[in-house]
């Protein structure tokens, strides 16, 4: 199960308590103040863990506490001091103070950081000894841990976030690009939550690609499933833009095209402008070369910005591996700057 929203409430751990105690020995019938300090309170830490992709593990979770400190004791004995508690969030976790609305942290690859800290220990009477106070008895008690409502919202860190309508063979094209395992089937909300997979280009070169819930006209607003998953979007550097070369209900390639693209403006200016590229998917189900060469060149004379600019656009098949490379090392450059450009065309080869 995908969970991206939780809140919880945190509490780090309370101070141990000061500790007000004398010294008694043999032939030493009034010694001194010797009770000892409490020991401080456990931090909470968050660590992203790269091995999490969801919230499900907070569920039914509704307070994480770390250990309070001992108190102090005679003998000028100190209290340990409480252990700390460190919860394991997925990479991309925005973590929200529910009450002021504040940003707290986003968590990024492999960072701990602490969130709540834990309480100082009291001061035990042995601290107040002076000159003019022989004999103290006071003591001051451990102060309370730092306590957070908080709000967690996942944003899947990817690469690449590939966007399409429901059934545009996003899924599909995810398993032939990479190990990953997304269900997939002919209706449309096959896929009710994002999905990573890792493509590898060689030992040198791994591209993170994300699989998006298709997207319908209104998503901005909260129409079908894209309100909720437009999000996971923001944190990709590239789009590749899906679109269906024969859709299942008779639409038209570019209007679909035109209308996801009008979903990303709704949800935000800087998400429609992240780079995209235009894949022509189910290229397998035309007769041959030169008729999917004719559906390309009919797409790009379809969709063209306003000054007349043909977009990125390439071809291929995710139910065959048709040009499913081409998209790759399309990809890379745009990712690594330092890597050479690849070359433009459709290639005809499944490699």
């Amino acid at each position: 199960m995908f969970v991206d929203e939780v809140t919880i409430i945190i509490k780090a751990g309370d101070g141990g308590d000061g500790c007000v105690s004398f010294y008694r020995g043999k032939g030493i019938p009034k010694g001194g103040p010797n009770g000892g300090d409490g020991g401080d309170g456990g931090d909470i830490l968050f660590h992203a863990d790269t091995g999490l992709n969801t919230l499900m593990e907070f569920r039914g979770v509704h307070e994480i506490t770390a250990e309070r400190g001992e108190h102090g004791r005679g003998k000028q004995q100190y209290g340990a001091r409480g252990e700390d508690r460190v919860v394991k969030v997925p990479p991309g976790t925005l973590v929200y103070n529910a009450d002021t609305g504040e940003l707290m942290h986003d968590m990024q690859p492999d960072e701990t950081v602490v969130l709540a800290k834990g309480g100082r220990g009291g001061f035990g009477n042995e601290r107040f000894k002076s000159s003019t106070n022989q004999t103290p008895r006071q003591a001051t008690p451990g102060e309370p841990g730092e306590r957070f409502n908080l709000r967690l919202e996942l944003k899947l860190i990817a690469d690449v976030g590939i966007v399409g309508t429901p059934n545009a063979g996003k899924s599909t094209l995810l398993r032939s690009l990479t190990r990953a395992t997304p269900r997939v089937a002919d209706y449309p909300f096959t896929t009710l939550s994002p999905q990573l997979g890792i493509a590898e280009l060689d030992p040198t070169r791994r591209i993170v690609l994300a699989d998006i819930p298709g997207l319908i006209e209104g998503a901005a607003e909260g129409a079908g499933l894209g309100h909720d998953f437009l999000r996971h979007i923001e944190r990709t550097r590239v789009i590749v833009h899906l679109l269906d070369v024969m859709p299942q209900d008779g639409g038209d390639p570019a209007e679909n095209y035109r209308m996801v693209r009008a979903e990303l403006a709704g949800h935000s200016e800087k998400l429609a402008a992240k780079p995209e590229i235009i894949a022509l998917n189910k290229l397998d189900l035309l007769a041959g070369d030169e008729e999917r060469q004719e559906a390309l060149e009919t797409l790009r004379a379809k969709i063209t910005d306003a000054g007349g600019k043909g977009f990125e656009i390439v071809g291929l098949s995710g139910a065959t591996g048709l040009g499913t490379r081409e998209l790759l090392e399309r990809l890379w450059p745009m990712l690594d700057k330092s890597a050479p450009t690849a070359k433009k065309g459709w290639v005809k080869s499944d490699s």
